[in-house]
């Protein structure tokens, strides 16, 4: 089969980008909605770390952890207690990782796990939650344009007819001076006197092109926005009440809601609490946990051997 030069690239391309025609990414409203979702994300457990790990490593830190899903945590003569995001490298009898290679301008080495190296785990498949993030922004961001589009077209608009160039620039002035609030607009009666075909003396012609009631959809989309952000707040772990059943839901929804936004968050915490429980052994002396905000719907706690079940039960 005859295939063109980069043939390869070029499926690649258009591959991953689907549908092709359409861009969710890569734009402005998307870059938005990631990172204000991911500060949504990140919001809910509160950790507590050493203090050269403080200002901008405390950044770095949160942004590893959720990105990668772990951190290799080690010891130096010079940074003390250190974290780093790494590359795993070799099996063990359970197919876990048996070294991580860390390599970054300043330090480029492979580390041994459970002798000169721990991991820190926030999920339980070594992946990180960006893919929450994206999914989402990617939703909000393609309403985002449909919601801008039907504010544009759902604006009260005319066909206005001039018969010169010179009535014509009249009229937008007019409809300017409108559009920006003033009451009264005042011209000369002599404006727009001209005949139509029909010889009947008419001013200029003014033709409504919609009706702005049966076009304007933005409440709703507005409304579907709030759905697909409460389904977001729900993953991760941020307490919601769908307000389209806020006026008459029962007890047991409210139950159920609120065993559904914990999910995500109590399977973190169990991979987090099994890795801290292996770090304190290895490395006594470093300050390291969390704890898990909570609304007024839920209580939150610091990882203890008994924190998970006291979050899934609602209760400190």
């Amino acid at each position: 089969m005859y295939i063109p030069l980069n043939y390869d690239q070029i499926t690649w391309m258009e591959g991953h980008n689907s549908p092709s025609s359409v861009k969710s990414r890569d734009n402005w409203s998307y870059d938005y909605w990631f990172r204000s979702l991911y500060f949504r994300m990140i919001s809910k457990i509160q950790f507590k770390l050493p203090q050269n790990w403080q200002g901008p490593v405390w950044d770095f830190f949160h942004w590893c952890l959720y990105r990668y899903g772990f951190l290799v945590i080690s010891w130096d003569e010079i940074y003390d207690h250190f974290f780093q995001p790494g590359c795993p490298k070799g099996y063990n009898f359970y197919y876990q990782p048996t070294e991580f290679v860390v390599a970054n301008p300043v330090m480029n080495k492979t580390f041994v796990v459970g002798e000169d190296c721990e991991i820190l785990k926030l999920t339980p498949d070594w992946r990180g939650t960006f893919d929450i993030i994206d999914r989402y922004a990617t939703l909000i961001s393609t309403l985002d344009t449909a919601i801008n589009t039907n504010i544009i077209n759902s604006k009260l608009a005319y066909i206005l007819s001039a018969k010169n160039r010179a009535e014509a620039e009249a009229l937008k002035t007019i409809v300017d001076r409108i559009n920006r609030g003033e009451p009264a607009v005042f011209v000369d009666r002599t404006l727009g006197q001209r005949k139509k075909p029909t010889e009947e003396a008419e001013p200029f012609f003014v033709t409504q092109i919609q009706e702005v009631s049966k076009n304007y959809i933005v409440d709703q989309q507005l409304a579907d926005s709030q759905t697909i952000l409460n389904a977001f707040d729900a993953e991760v772990g941020i307490q919601t009440v769908p307000y389209q059943k806020a006026e008459r839901m029962n007890v047991l929804e409210a139950d159920s809601r609120h065993e559904d936004s914990q999910a995500k968050t109590v399977t973190w915490c169990d991979c987090l609490d099994a890795s801290l429980a292996v770090i304190k052994e290895h490395y006594p002396d470093l300050d390291l946990s969390y704890s898990v905000r909570g609304g007024a719907a839920d209580g939150g706690y610091e990882n203890n051997p008994a924190g998970v079940a006291a979050m899934a039960a609602g209760r400190e």
